[in-house]
């Protein structure tokens, strides 16, 4: 006689349907992020066009140490973290503070103005910035017509000014973003803690070194991730605000990498080396970040 089959338990079939929904995710991830990774990794170890690709080993990860454009891009990479990240981090801090006032009137407005630069597209607010501080753009009309200036000046053109033209720019694009995430913690924070350190005598920098701060930790933590992350790969801003100008003074090592993909001759193993070294920093920063602002025991 043959033996009845035994019955799926309801927590295996429920266990069994999440897997069915998780597979064309698992599969579309694999193949769309993991593969190319392999593929890019196994290519870091190559030179060559195609058919002709041949195995060097770790010729291109050497190359970086005489490359002198590499070496300018890595240091404007950390330039730019260095000076913009904080700037824009206690900047939207300081914002969020602000607007989270119960008392405050037309927050609304307010919270939207300074999150609409998000909203706009990397390539037009790049031209944006860029006719701003053009020879004949509107600060120059400004710095002129004040008197500041006695003739326009090509901000662009000189490597000092052209790079604060990127850090402006990328401040207020983004500070906008990173006052979002604070704000959300900062609606997380019963607002009569503050009322009691008011009561108590505490001046509204004690509550916001004392209170806000230590309560927003690890949503500071996660802006000043994202923000490491998306600095050290930059792309829009060098390609679309400075070309990479001047003379490569402020290219980032993403604009290298496409350069180095597609506008010269092409070579794909060195861009593919590039582009892990780009990985290695993100992930070391990353790491370092969360080991210091991680003080659970």
């Amino acid at each position: 006689m043959s033996q009845p089959r035994k019955k799926m338990s309801l927590s295996k079939k429920h266990s069994l349907s999440g897997w069915i929904f998780l597979a064309p995710a698992a599969i579309l991830i694999a193949v769309m992020y993991f593969y190319p990774m392999i593929r890019a990794l196994i290519l870091s170890f190559q030179t060559g066009i195609g058919a002709n690709m041949k195995w060097t080993g770790i010729t291109n990860y050497t190359r970086m140490f005489k490359d002198q454009i590499f070496k300018t891009a890595l240091l404007n990479n950390f330039l730019y973290l260095i000076i913009q990240v904080p700037i824009m981090l206690i900047l939207a801090l300081i914002l969020a503070s602000m607007l989270n006032n119960k008392d405050l009137r037309f927050k609304g407005l307010f919270r939207t103005a300074i999150f609409l630069p998000c909203a706009t597209s990397l390539v037009s607010y790049a031209i944006i910035f860029r006719s701003l501080f053009a020879t004949d753009g509107f600060i120059n009309h400004i710095l002129v017509g004040t008197g500041i200036l006695k003739q326009a000046y090509n901000f662009l053109a000189n490597p000092v000014s052209a790079r604060a033209v990127i850090i402006i720019a990328l401040v207020w694009r983004w500070t906008g973003y990173n006052m979002v995430f604070y704000l959300a913690g900062l609606q997380n924070i019963d607002y009569s803690v503050y009322e009691a350190a008011r009561i108590d005598g505490a001046s509204p920098m004690q509550s916001f070194t004392r209170i806000t701060i230590p309560l927003l930790k690890p949503t500071i933590l996660l802006t000043t991730i994202m923000s490491t992350n998306g600095t050290l790969q930059l792309f829009d801003e060098s390609v679309n605000l400075t070309k990479g100008g001047p003379a490569n003074s402020t290219i980032t090592m993403s604009h290298y990498i496409y350069n180095m993909s597609f506008l010269k001759m092409p070579n794909f193993g060195y861009a593919a080396a590039l582009s892990y070294v780009i990985l290695i920093l993100v992930a070391i920063l990353a790491f370092l970040q969360m080991k210091v602002g991680d003080k659970r025991e």
